[in-house]
Protein backbone atom coordinates (compact mmCIF):
# COMPACT_ATOMS: atom_id res chain seq x y z
CA UNK A 1 0.00 0.00 0.00
CA UNK A 2 1.41 3.67 -0.96
CA UNK A 3 0.09 7.00 -0.91
CA UNK A 4 0.79 9.81 -3.01
CA UNK A 5 -0.65 13.18 -3.12
CA UNK A 6 -2.15 13.95 -6.16
CA UNK A 7 -4.03 16.64 -8.60
CA UNK A 8 -4.25 20.50 -7.89
CA UNK A 9 -2.03 20.11 -4.71
CA UNK A 10 0.70 19.25 -6.61
CA UNK A 11 0.46 21.41 -9.69
CA UNK A 12 -0.06 24.74 -7.46
CA UNK A 13 3.07 23.45 -5.18
CA UNK A 14 5.24 23.43 -8.52
CA UNK A 15 4.24 27.04 -9.08
CA UNK A 16 4.02 28.62 -5.72
CA UNK A 17 0.34 29.11 -6.55
CA UNK A 18 -1.94 28.62 -2.79
CA UNK A 19 -2.81 25.53 -2.09
CA UNK A 20 -6.83 25.23 -1.14
CA UNK A 21 -6.85 21.57 -0.77
CA UNK A 22 -4.96 18.05 -1.08
CA UNK A 23 -5.97 14.79 -2.40
CA UNK A 24 -4.67 11.64 -2.06
CA UNK A 25 -4.25 8.37 -3.87
CA UNK A 26 -3.71 5.27 -2.43
CA UNK A 27 -1.79 2.08 -4.41
CA UNK A 28 -2.05 -1.46 -3.73
CA UNK A 29 -5.11 -0.88 -1.16
CA UNK A 30 -8.66 -2.43 -0.54
CA UNK A 31 -11.69 -1.12 1.34
CA UNK A 32 -11.45 -3.67 3.84
CA UNK A 33 -7.74 -2.39 4.57
CA UNK A 34 -8.55 1.00 4.45
CA UNK A 35 -11.21 0.64 6.83
CA UNK A 36 -9.54 -1.36 9.48
CA UNK A 37 -6.78 1.60 9.30
CA UNK A 38 -9.48 4.42 10.68
CA UNK A 39 -10.34 5.81 7.39
CA UNK A 40 -14.04 6.96 6.78
CA UNK A 41 -15.26 5.89 3.51
CA UNK A 42 -17.96 8.35 1.96
CA UNK A 43 -17.70 7.70 -2.21
CA UNK A 44 -20.97 6.14 -3.15
CA UNK A 45 -19.31 5.47 -6.80
CA UNK A 46 -16.17 4.56 -6.26
CA UNK A 47 -14.20 3.91 -2.62
CA UNK A 48 -12.96 7.44 -1.57
CA UNK A 49 -12.28 7.63 2.20
CA UNK A 50 -11.03 10.38 4.73
CA UNK A 51 -8.24 10.31 7.00
CA UNK A 52 -8.58 9.29 10.71
CA UNK A 53 -7.12 12.78 11.13
CA UNK A 54 -6.56 15.25 8.68
CA UNK A 55 -9.98 14.34 6.85
CA UNK A 56 -8.11 15.08 3.69
CA UNK A 57 -9.75 12.55 1.08
CA UNK A 58 -7.55 9.54 0.19
CA UNK A 59 -9.24 7.75 -2.85
CA UNK A 60 -8.34 4.14 -3.78
CA UNK A 61 -6.42 4.12 -7.51
CA UNK A 62 -9.18 3.51 -10.16
CA UNK A 63 -9.38 3.36 -14.12
CA UNK A 64 -12.35 4.02 -15.53
CA UNK A 65 -14.87 3.31 -18.90
CA UNK A 66 -17.08 5.09 -20.83
CA UNK A 67 -20.09 3.28 -21.19
CA UNK A 68 -22.52 6.20 -22.41
CA UNK A 69 -22.75 9.67 -23.43
CA UNK A 70 -22.16 12.30 -20.69
CA UNK A 71 -20.15 12.38 -17.08
CA UNK A 72 -22.44 9.56 -15.47
CA UNK A 73 -21.79 7.47 -18.50
CA UNK A 74 -18.59 5.85 -16.51
CA UNK A 75 -17.77 2.38 -14.90
CA UNK A 76 -15.32 2.74 -12.12
CA UNK A 77 -12.55 -0.32 -11.33
CA UNK A 78 -10.87 0.17 -8.03
CA UNK A 79 -8.81 -2.57 -6.67
CA UNK A 80 -5.09 -2.84 -5.43
CA UNK A 81 -3.83 -4.24 -8.91
CA UNK A 82 -4.76 -0.60 -10.30
CA UNK A 83 -0.92 1.02 -11.17
CA UNK A 84 -0.43 5.03 -10.09
CA UNK A 85 0.09 5.49 -13.84
CA UNK A 86 -3.34 4.40 -15.05
CA UNK A 87 -4.92 6.07 -12.24
CA UNK A 88 -3.31 9.35 -13.63
CA UNK A 89 -4.31 8.68 -17.30
CA UNK A 90 -8.00 9.12 -16.60
CA UNK A 91 -7.29 12.80 -15.58
CA UNK A 92 -8.21 15.44 -17.44
CA UNK A 93 -5.21 17.58 -18.27
CA UNK A 94 -1.66 16.94 -17.69
CA UNK A 95 -0.85 19.47 -15.01
CA UNK A 96 -3.50 17.85 -13.24
CA UNK A 97 -2.17 14.49 -13.53
CA UNK A 98 1.11 14.63 -11.38
CA UNK A 99 1.78 12.78 -8.28
CA UNK A 100 4.17 13.00 -5.30
CA UNK A 101 5.43 10.31 -3.03
CA UNK A 102 5.60 10.13 0.46
CA UNK A 103 9.97 11.65 -0.25
CA UNK A 104 8.39 14.31 -1.94
CA UNK A 105 9.58 12.64 -5.27
CA UNK A 106 7.24 14.07 -8.20
CA UNK A 107 5.69 11.05 -10.59
CA UNK A 108 5.05 12.95 -13.77
CA UNK A 109 4.23 9.66 -16.72
CA UNK A 110 2.55 12.54 -18.78
CA UNK A 111 4.77 15.52 -19.01
CA UNK A 112 3.30 17.63 -16.88
CA UNK A 113 5.98 19.82 -15.47
CA UNK A 114 6.82 20.11 -19.47
CA UNK A 115 3.47 22.00 -19.73
CA UNK A 116 3.44 23.87 -16.25
CA UNK A 117 6.66 25.37 -17.54
CA UNK A 118 4.91 25.87 -21.21
CA UNK A 119 1.68 27.18 -19.23
CA UNK A 120 -0.41 25.13 -21.38
CA UNK A 121 -3.92 23.41 -20.17
CA UNK A 122 -3.25 20.04 -22.37
CA UNK A 123 -5.12 16.90 -22.49
CA UNK A 124 -3.81 13.70 -20.96
CA UNK A 125 -5.20 11.21 -23.29
CA UNK A 126 -8.01 10.79 -25.63
CA UNK A 127 -10.06 9.94 -22.94
CA UNK A 128 -10.56 13.32 -22.22
CA UNK A 129 -13.53 13.66 -24.92
CA UNK A 130 -15.89 11.29 -23.33
CA UNK A 131 -16.30 13.78 -20.13
CA UNK A 132 -18.13 17.29 -21.40
CA UNK A 133 -17.71 18.07 -17.72
CA UNK A 134 -14.22 18.39 -18.74
CA UNK A 135 -14.93 21.28 -21.01
CA UNK A 136 -15.83 23.31 -18.48
CA UNK A 137 -13.14 22.42 -16.35
CA UNK A 138 -10.42 23.45 -18.89
CA UNK A 139 -12.18 26.72 -19.32
CA UNK A 140 -12.28 27.64 -15.38
CA UNK A 141 -8.23 26.55 -15.21
CA UNK A 142 -7.91 29.30 -18.16
CA UNK A 143 -9.68 31.58 -15.72
CA UNK A 144 -7.38 30.92 -12.76
CA UNK A 145 -4.14 30.73 -14.11
CA UNK A 146 -4.87 33.19 -17.30
CA UNK A 147 -2.66 36.10 -15.59
CA UNK A 148 0.08 33.71 -15.18
CA UNK A 149 0.13 33.30 -19.10
CA UNK A 150 -1.36 29.94 -19.26
CA UNK A 151 -3.31 29.10 -22.55
CA UNK A 152 -5.31 26.05 -23.85
CA UNK A 153 -3.06 24.08 -26.34
CA UNK A 154 -4.29 24.03 -29.69
CA UNK A 155 -4.93 20.20 -29.89
CA UNK A 156 -7.09 20.57 -26.96
CA UNK A 157 -9.50 23.30 -27.69
CA UNK A 158 -9.71 21.28 -31.04
CA UNK A 159 -10.92 18.78 -29.48
CA UNK A 160 -12.97 20.37 -26.87
CA UNK A 161 -14.66 21.71 -30.45
CA UNK A 162 -15.03 18.43 -31.41
CA UNK A 163 -16.95 17.17 -28.26
CA UNK A 164 -19.41 20.26 -28.99
CA UNK A 165 -20.03 19.50 -32.36
CA UNK A 166 -20.73 15.88 -31.91
CA UNK A 167 -23.35 16.67 -29.47
CA UNK A 168 -21.23 16.34 -26.02
CA UNK A 169 -21.68 19.36 -24.40
CA UNK A 170 -26.00 18.48 -24.91
CA UNK A 171 -25.64 16.35 -22.29
CA UNK A 172 -23.93 18.61 -19.75
CA UNK A 173 -26.45 18.67 -16.99
CA UNK A 174 -27.53 22.08 -14.68
CA UNK A 175 -25.93 21.09 -11.33
CA UNK A 176 -22.57 20.57 -13.12
CA UNK A 177 -22.75 23.42 -15.20
CA UNK A 178 -23.42 25.93 -12.35
CA UNK A 179 -21.34 24.18 -10.04
CA UNK A 180 -18.32 25.13 -13.01
CA UNK A 181 -19.55 28.44 -13.70
CA UNK A 182 -20.05 29.73 -10.23
CA UNK A 183 -16.53 28.19 -9.14
CA UNK A 184 -15.12 30.43 -12.31
CA UNK A 185 -16.76 33.31 -11.55
CA UNK A 186 -14.72 33.28 -8.07
CA UNK A 187 -11.47 32.72 -10.29
CA UNK A 188 -9.25 35.74 -10.94
CA UNK A 189 -10.10 36.52 -14.59
CA UNK A 190 -14.11 35.11 -15.05
CA UNK A 191 -13.97 36.63 -18.29
CA UNK A 192 -11.95 34.06 -19.73
CA UNK A 193 -13.89 31.36 -18.81
CA UNK A 194 -16.98 32.72 -20.99
CA UNK A 195 -13.71 33.40 -23.61
CA UNK A 196 -12.41 29.98 -23.56
CA UNK A 197 -16.80 28.17 -23.97
CA UNK A 198 -16.93 30.27 -27.39
CA UNK A 199 -13.70 29.52 -28.81
CA UNK A 200 -14.90 25.72 -28.44
CA UNK A 201 -18.57 26.88 -29.60
CA UNK A 202 -20.39 25.61 -26.01
CA UNK A 203 -21.12 29.09 -25.14
CA UNK A 204 -24.41 29.14 -27.63
CA UNK A 205 -25.47 25.47 -26.08
CA UNK A 206 -23.98 26.10 -22.25
CA UNK A 207 -25.13 30.36 -22.02
CA UNK A 208 -26.87 30.87 -24.97
CA UNK A 209 -28.46 34.07 -23.36
CA UNK A 210 -24.20 35.63 -23.08
CA UNK A 211 -23.74 34.29 -26.79
CA UNK A 212 -26.66 36.34 -28.72
CA UNK A 213 -24.65 39.40 -27.45
CA UNK A 214 -21.47 38.92 -29.77
CA UNK A 215 -22.26 40.70 -32.60
CA UNK A 216 -24.64 42.88 -31.66
CA UNK A 217 -23.31 46.37 -32.13
CA UNK A 218 -23.47 49.45 -30.09
CA UNK A 219 -22.95 53.20 -30.29
CA UNK A 220 -19.97 54.20 -30.49
CA UNK A 221 -19.52 57.17 -29.03
CA UNK A 222 -20.93 55.49 -25.40
CA UNK A 223 -19.17 51.82 -26.41
CA UNK A 224 -15.29 52.16 -28.92
CA UNK A 225 -15.61 48.45 -28.46
CA UNK A 226 -18.86 48.74 -30.44
CA UNK A 227 -20.09 44.48 -29.94
CA UNK A 228 -21.69 44.13 -26.39
CA UNK A 229 -19.96 40.32 -26.39
CA UNK A 230 -17.06 42.51 -25.95
CA UNK A 231 -18.64 45.05 -23.85
CA UNK A 232 -19.35 42.32 -21.68
CA UNK A 233 -16.50 40.47 -21.13
CA UNK A 234 -14.92 44.00 -20.11
CA UNK A 235 -17.71 44.60 -17.89
CA UNK A 236 -17.19 41.51 -15.95
CA UNK A 237 -13.24 41.75 -16.11
CA UNK A 238 -14.00 45.44 -14.19
CA UNK A 239 -16.15 43.42 -11.63
CA UNK A 240 -13.67 41.25 -10.68
CA UNK A 241 -11.10 44.11 -10.13
CA UNK A 242 -13.87 45.64 -7.72
CA UNK A 243 -15.23 42.64 -6.03
CA UNK A 244 -14.44 39.28 -5.01
CA UNK A 245 -18.19 38.33 -4.46
CA UNK A 246 -19.32 35.77 -7.27
CA UNK A 247 -23.22 37.43 -7.20
CA UNK A 248 -21.92 40.47 -7.82
CA UNK A 249 -19.68 39.17 -11.19
CA UNK A 250 -22.69 37.77 -11.98
CA UNK A 251 -24.72 40.84 -12.09
CA UNK A 252 -22.06 42.34 -14.24
CA UNK A 253 -22.44 39.97 -16.54
CA UNK A 254 -25.65 39.71 -17.62
CA UNK A 255 -26.64 43.60 -16.91
CA UNK A 256 -27.08 43.82 -21.21
CA UNK A 257 -28.89 40.29 -21.92
CA UNK A 258 -32.02 42.82 -23.04
CA UNK A 259 -29.59 44.28 -26.01
CA UNK A 260 -29.91 40.45 -27.93
CA UNK A 261 -33.44 41.17 -27.79
CA UNK A 262 -33.09 44.68 -29.79
CA UNK A 263 -34.36 44.40 -33.07
CA UNK A 264 -31.51 44.76 -35.85
CA UNK A 265 -33.35 47.69 -37.43
CA UNK A 266 -33.15 49.47 -34.31
CA UNK A 267 -29.01 48.83 -33.93
CA UNK A 268 -26.94 50.16 -32.69
CA UNK A 269 -29.69 51.88 -30.58
CA UNK A 270 -31.23 49.50 -27.63
CA UNK A 271 -34.05 51.63 -26.13
CA UNK A 272 -35.81 49.89 -23.24
CA UNK A 273 -33.02 46.99 -23.54
CA UNK A 274 -33.04 47.21 -19.31
CA UNK A 275 -36.70 46.19 -18.97
CA UNK A 276 -36.11 43.36 -21.06
CA UNK A 277 -32.96 42.14 -19.62
CA UNK A 278 -34.92 40.94 -16.67
CA UNK A 279 -36.85 37.63 -18.72
CA UNK A 280 -33.72 35.85 -20.25
CA UNK A 281 -31.73 36.77 -17.05
CA UNK A 282 -34.69 34.88 -15.01
CA UNK A 283 -34.73 32.08 -18.19
CA UNK A 284 -31.40 31.38 -17.23
CA UNK A 285 -31.27 31.43 -13.57
CA UNK A 286 -34.08 29.08 -13.69
CA UNK A 287 -32.19 26.50 -16.64
CA UNK A 288 -29.07 26.26 -14.31
CA UNK A 289 -31.30 26.53 -10.97
CA UNK A 290 -28.94 29.64 -9.83
CA UNK A 291 -29.62 30.60 -6.47
CA UNK A 292 -31.81 33.34 -6.21
CA UNK A 293 -30.07 35.93 -4.53
CA UNK A 294 -27.32 35.62 -8.16
CA UNK A 295 -30.51 36.20 -9.83
CA UNK A 296 -32.29 38.92 -7.56
CA UNK A 297 -29.39 41.35 -7.82
CA UNK A 298 -28.60 40.49 -11.95
CA UNK A 299 -32.35 41.50 -12.30
CA UNK A 300 -32.20 45.16 -10.63
CA UNK A 301 -28.75 45.47 -12.27
CA UNK A 302 -30.14 44.46 -15.70
CA UNK A 303 -33.02 46.77 -15.24
CA UNK A 304 -31.99 50.20 -13.43
CA UNK A 305 -28.55 50.32 -14.23
CA UNK A 306 -29.64 53.27 -16.46
CA UNK A 307 -30.74 55.27 -13.40
CA UNK A 308 -27.64 54.80 -11.87
CA UNK A 309 -25.45 56.35 -14.93
CA UNK A 310 -28.13 59.29 -15.01
CA UNK A 311 -27.88 59.96 -11.56
CA UNK A 312 -27.61 63.51 -12.05
CA UNK A 313 -30.26 63.85 -14.59
CA UNK A 314 -33.11 62.50 -12.59
CA UNK A 315 -35.25 64.01 -9.88
CA UNK A 316 -34.80 63.01 -6.52
CA UNK A 317 -38.42 61.46 -6.89
CA UNK A 318 -37.34 59.30 -9.12
CA UNK A 319 -33.99 58.62 -7.23
CA UNK A 320 -35.81 57.87 -4.17
CA UNK A 321 -38.44 55.21 -6.28
CA UNK A 322 -35.67 53.31 -7.70
CA UNK A 323 -33.98 52.97 -4.20
CA UNK A 324 -37.20 52.10 -2.81
CA UNK A 325 -37.43 49.27 -6.22
CA UNK A 326 -34.28 48.07 -5.39
CA UNK A 327 -35.20 47.22 -1.70
CA UNK A 328 -32.26 49.40 -0.89
CA UNK A 329 -33.59 49.88 2.45
CA UNK A 330 -33.85 46.27 3.69
CA UNK A 331 -31.12 44.78 1.79
CA UNK A 332 -27.86 47.19 1.92
CA UNK A 333 -25.53 44.05 0.73
CA UNK A 334 -27.43 43.87 -2.55
CA UNK A 335 -27.53 47.54 -2.70
CA UNK A 336 -23.98 47.82 -2.42
CA UNK A 337 -23.80 45.06 -5.17
CA UNK A 338 -25.77 46.74 -7.36
CA UNK A 339 -23.67 49.73 -7.68
CA UNK A 340 -20.47 47.80 -7.99
CA UNK A 341 -22.08 46.36 -11.02
CA UNK A 342 -23.07 49.38 -12.67
CA UNK A 343 -19.45 50.76 -11.48
CA UNK A 344 -18.14 47.78 -13.33
CA UNK A 345 -20.62 48.76 -16.61
CA UNK A 346 -19.18 52.50 -16.88
CA UNK A 347 -15.12 50.68 -16.60
CA UNK A 348 -15.75 48.17 -18.57
CA UNK A 349 -15.05 50.07 -22.18
CA UNK A 350 -11.44 50.81 -23.56
CA UNK A 351 -10.48 54.02 -21.86
CA UNK A 352 -12.80 53.87 -19.10
CA UNK A 353 -10.98 51.33 -17.20
CA UNK A 354 -10.03 53.95 -14.62
CA UNK A 355 -12.92 55.98 -14.81
CA UNK A 356 -14.47 57.99 -11.84
CA UNK A 357 -17.90 57.27 -11.31
CA UNK A 358 -19.16 59.57 -8.70
CA UNK A 359 -23.01 58.31 -9.51
CA UNK A 360 -22.24 55.32 -7.48
CA UNK A 361 -21.21 57.48 -4.44
CA UNK A 362 -24.02 59.86 -4.76
CA UNK A 363 -26.51 56.82 -4.80
CA UNK A 364 -24.58 55.51 -1.17
CA UNK A 365 -25.01 58.91 0.25
CA UNK A 366 -28.72 59.15 -0.95
CA UNK A 367 -29.23 55.56 1.00
CA UNK A 368 -27.70 57.11 3.99
CA UNK A 369 -29.86 60.19 4.13
CA UNK A 370 -32.95 58.30 3.35
CA UNK A 371 -31.96 55.93 6.59
CA UNK A 372 -31.35 58.48 9.02
CA UNK A 373 -34.82 59.76 8.53
CA UNK A 374 -37.11 59.23 11.98
CA UNK A 375 -40.26 58.52 11.44
CA UNK A 376 -41.07 58.20 15.00
CA UNK A 377 -43.22 61.37 14.98
CA UNK A 378 -45.37 59.48 12.12
CA UNK A 379 -46.13 56.10 14.44
CA UNK A 380 -46.80 58.29 17.61
CA UNK A 381 -49.79 60.34 15.21
CA UNK A 382 -51.15 56.94 14.65
CA UNK A 383 -50.64 56.78 10.78
CA UNK A 384 -51.53 53.79 9.45
CA UNK A 385 -51.83 51.22 6.11
CA UNK A 386 -51.32 53.30 2.70
CA UNK A 387 -51.27 56.99 4.90
CA UNK A 388 -47.96 55.79 6.76
CA UNK A 389 -46.31 55.08 3.61
CA UNK A 390 -46.91 58.17 2.07
CA UNK A 391 -45.93 59.80 4.87
CA UNK A 392 -42.31 57.88 5.00
CA UNK A 393 -42.19 58.45 1.16
CA UNK A 394 -42.92 62.29 1.69
CA UNK A 395 -40.32 62.43 4.38
CA UNK A 396 -37.44 60.64 2.81
CA UNK A 397 -38.30 62.86 -0.26
CA UNK A 398 -38.04 66.20 1.74
CA UNK A 399 -34.67 64.69 3.50
CA UNK A 400 -33.33 64.17 0.04
CA UNK A 401 -34.05 67.61 -0.99
CA UNK A 402 -32.51 68.92 1.46
CA UNK A 403 -29.46 67.42 2.32
CA UNK A 404 -28.21 65.83 -1.14
CA UNK A 405 -26.18 67.85 -2.72
CA UNK A 406 -25.26 67.09 -6.48
CA UNK A 407 -20.64 66.86 -6.64
CA UNK A 408 -19.33 70.61 -7.57
CA UNK A 409 -17.81 69.30 -10.70
CA UNK A 410 -20.74 67.53 -12.61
Amino acid sequence: MKIYLVGGAVRDQLINYPVKEKDWVVVGATVDEMLELGYQQVGKDFPVFLHPETKDEHALARTERNTAPGYRGFEVHASPDVTLEEDLIRRDLTINAMAEDEDGNIVDPYNGQSDLKLKLLRHVSPAFGEDPVRILRVARFAARYAHLGFTVASETLQLMQQMVQNGEADALVAERVWQEFNKALSERNPEVFIQVLRDCHALKIILPEIDALFGVPQAIEHHPEIDTGIHTLLVLQQASLLTNEPATRFAALCHDLGKALTPEENWPSHYGHEALGVKPIIELCNRLRIPTNFKDVACITAKFHLHVHRAFEIKKSTLLKTIERVDGMRKPERYEQFLIACTADIRGRPGYEDHPYPQADYYREALKIIKSVDIRALKEAGLQGNEMANAIHAARLSALNKLLKTPENI
